[in-house]
């Protein structure tokens, strides 16, 4: 596989440089200052391209072109939107970048509730505890409706949970969940989320499936004529938040999606983290059976809690992801590709744990994309990924993917 590494542009931290002497050869990027629904001009994409190739690195996949809030909410007038996305993807071909992630996930993008949970050998990671959700949705938040959407149970819990914070400790919840995370598209303040939920008032998961449909079939031809794959994210987390749906969660939400929009853009990001989540995704059986239609790889794993609701992120190789035979898996759809003269697999480490010197105070770090746990990330999947390799039989026997 390709070897990635998430970058967010000049602002970001980590430079250039110092990616290129973590293993990686290619670069997951995005022209990060353009607003969203506006178009990507050729000329700030080759800029970019270009600053990345003089760092003797490779722009390899683009991470993300935002998807605009009108075109999810089913607004009038998004369609100007969604053409503007489309233009993008057309002028990133022309500059030889061919594959987009990209997420339909409405209003929140990934969301946490703990950026700094203490793991016994004293990693910092990060956490989501569906208490401290409820606790944000109904206490802080103060969401209308928010008390129908909890079980009792959880309701009792975040009452007592926000009745023992301290203030400091409320308002570090807010920020974490609403301030946005890195490559979210948007932050907010109380009242600016509150606003941006009301437009989703009677929007259903059907709605929302709708959405995504005419928005993949519009922007797919566009793709395809660009020669740029679409590969879109999981829910992250898996599950419904604030009252607003989510449609790309499970196994069944992928084939629906590659169903309902038959070309061959249309495909899959395929993060072991988010998928992983949910006890009912099986990820060995996936990569096995949507192989053919995975654009792009995230590799990290999470590990559900006492209630599985709640979940942290764990080291790259362990948690419940069982990652040598997702790995294996993987390995065999890119020597599939490899016999029939098709593109490497890109993947990269995601989510790193924060750990020895970016724990220093005052060092500044992503949450979740720090250099060190992330590179200690990538090594430990380079590993993996080598073993498997040597111990596959030579030739190895196909299992085709059932979706072509």
């Amino acid at each position: 596989m390709e070897h990635t590494w998430r970058w967010f542009g000049p602002a970001d931290t980590i430079t250039l440089a110092q990616v290129r002497q973590t293993g990686a050869t290619g670069v997951v990027t995005a022209v990060h200052e353009i607003p969203n629904g506006e178009v990507w001009p050729v000329e700030a994409i080759a800029a970019r391209r270009a600053e990345i190739e003089a760092a003797g690195l490779t722009w390899s996949v683009v991470e993300s072109i935002p998807v605009h809030e009108d075109v999810k909410s089913g607004e009038r007038g998004a369609d100007r939107h969604v053409e503007a996305w489309a233009q993008t993807v057309r002028n990133l071909g022309a500059c030889g970048i061919d594959t987009v992630c990209y997420n339909f996930m409405p209003v929140l993008d990934w969301t946490r509730t703990d950026l700094a949970y203490v793991l016994p050998d004293g990693s910092w990671a990060l956490r989501f505890d569906h208490v401290d959700l409820a606790v944000f949705d109904v206490h802080l938040l103060r969401r209308p409706g928010a008390e129908a959407d909890h079980a009792e149970a959880d309701l009792a819990a975040a009452q007592a949970r926000h009745a023992a914070m301290s203030q400091d400790e409320r308002d570090r919840l807010v920020r974490t969940v609403i301030a946005g995370l890195p490559g979210a598209e948007e932050s907010y303040t109380l009242a600016s989320l509150r606003e941006d939920l009301r437009r989703y008032d009677g929007v259903s998961a059907d709605d929302l499936r709708t959405h995504l449909r005419g928005f993949v079939a519009a922007v797919a031809p566009a793709a395809e004529e660009a020669g740029v794959r679409l590969a879109i994210h999981p829910d992250d987390p898996p599950m419904p938040l604030l009252g607003l749906p989510r449609v790309m969660s499970t196994a069944d939400d992928a084939r629906w999606l590659l169903d309902a929009v038959r070309s061959p853009a249309n495909g899959l990001t395929f993060c072991t983290g988010s998928y992983g989540v949910r006890e009912d995704n099986d990820l060995v059986a996936m990569a096995r059976e949507l192989a053919a239609r995975i654009h792009f790889v995230h590799l990290r794993a999470t590990r559900r809690e006492a209630d599985p609701r709640s979940f942290h992120e764990a080291v790259h190789i362990d948690g419940d992801v069982d990652m040598v035979a997702v790995i294996r898996e993987l390995l065999l759809e890119e020597r599939r590709r490899a016999r029939e003269g098709g593109p490497r697999l890109p993947m990269r480490p995601d989510h790193g744990h924060r750990i020895l010197t970016d724990q220093e105070p005052g060092r500044p770090t992503n949450p979740g994309y720090t250099l060190l746990g992330r590179m200690k990330g990538l090594a430990e999947l380079r590993g993996v990924e080598t073993a498997v390799r040597a111990l596959l039989p030579d030739p190895t026997p196909i299992t085709e993917g059932t979706l072509q």
